[in-house]
Formats: C-alpha cells, structure tokens, sequence
C-alpha cells in the first residue's frame, strides 16, 4: 500500500459528496484503519465497526463545518478521530465486561425462609398482648386496625366525639405498647405509639 498526500481541494470534494471522492476516502481510509485495527483488537465484527464509525465521523465533521482546517494533514486527522473511536468502544467494552463479571446472582426475593416464622412470633404476641388488655381497648384497636373501620363509625358505635376517640386510641395503644415490650416483643411492630 502506498502512502497518498492531501490537500484542499481533495478535502473539498469530499467535504461536497462528490461519489468518486468518497469511494476513494472509504477504500483508502478503510484499508489503513483494518491494518491499524487489526494488530490491536481480535474481534473482526469490532474493527468493523470501528471502522464504519471513523468514516461516518470524518464525514460528518466535514460537512458539519465545512472542512478542516489542514488539509495537507487530513490523514493525520482521520487517524485522531479513529482512534479517539477505537478508545470510546473499547471503554465500553471494558466496563460492559467488567460488570458483567462481578455481578453476583441476584438475591431470590421470593423465597424468605426466616418471614413465616417471624411473622408467626409476631401473632403469637401480639394474640397474647390482645388478651390481657382490657376489652374496651381490644375492640377499639381491631375495628381501628384489623376492621379499619371509618373513625365517624366507630366515634358513633361508641358513643364518643372525635377528639375523644383519639384520646382513648392513644390509651389502649400505650396499654398495648407496654405489654407488647414486656411479652418480649423486639420486632419492629409500631400502632403509631413512640
């Protein structure tokens, strides 16, 4: 292969679309950029694709302003711009490999072998809890929060005002906070009490 010079008025005619120009730069231009590729990277379809990308570049940089500013050294630049192009794919590569290789299998969410047990611990306290406090407490806290009836409801059920109901909400679930801990509950169970 032998070395060809450049100058303006080739840059140009390229830089116009003229078909023989272009056929001559993707030969020319091809060619020298397999070689350069070939002794660096191993996949074919890569240097392909590096390739292609290179050429497209070059011609959109000429046409998007209108030429370069040395034409004598436009070999030098399409050698810049493919291997600012061979540096950008094989980053990407790198890191897309890279991820590849430390990712862990994910986690099986579906199956949580400690829950059903846990959550049986947490009935069976709070069953217990249930029965020691009061059954005006016991029934305001399962039509809160097991029923999840309306509070206008439960105000009228009761015979209480609003303000009222919270009052005696906030008691029975401060008598349940209390029985709660010391029935050994731990679990990160709340009704709202702190």
């Amino acid at each position: 292969m032998h070395f060809q010079t450049f100058d303006a008025e080739y840059v140009q005619r390229l830089t116009e679309g003229d078909s023989m120009t272009e056929e001559h730069f993707a030969s020319y231009f091809g060619e020298l950029l397999f070689l350069k590729l070939r002794s660096r990277l191993r996949s074919r379809q890569l240097i392909e694709d590096i390739r292609q990308e290179t050429l497209l570049r070059v011609l959109q940089i000429l046409r998007k302003r209108k030429g370069v500013e040395h034409p004598e050294r436009f070999g030098a630049f399409v050698n810049s711009v493919g291997n600012n192009v061979m540096m950008e794919y094989c980053r990407f590569e790198s890191r897309h490999d890279a991820i590849e290789e430390r990712q862990d299998d994910p986690a099986d969410d579906a199956v949580n072998l400690d829950g059903p047990l846990i959550h049986s611990d947490i009935q069976r306290i709070i069953r217990r809890v249930m029965d020691e406090l009061s059954e005006k407490d016991r029934i305001l806290l399962r039509e809160v929060y097991l029923e999840e009836l309306d509070k206008a409801e439960i105000c009228r059920k009761h015979k209480v005002d609003p303000d009222y109901l919270r009052v005696l909400l906030h008691r029975a679930k401060s008598r349940f906070k209390k029985i709660y801990i010391e029935q050994g509950g731990n679990a990160p169970f709340s009704l709202g009490v702190t």
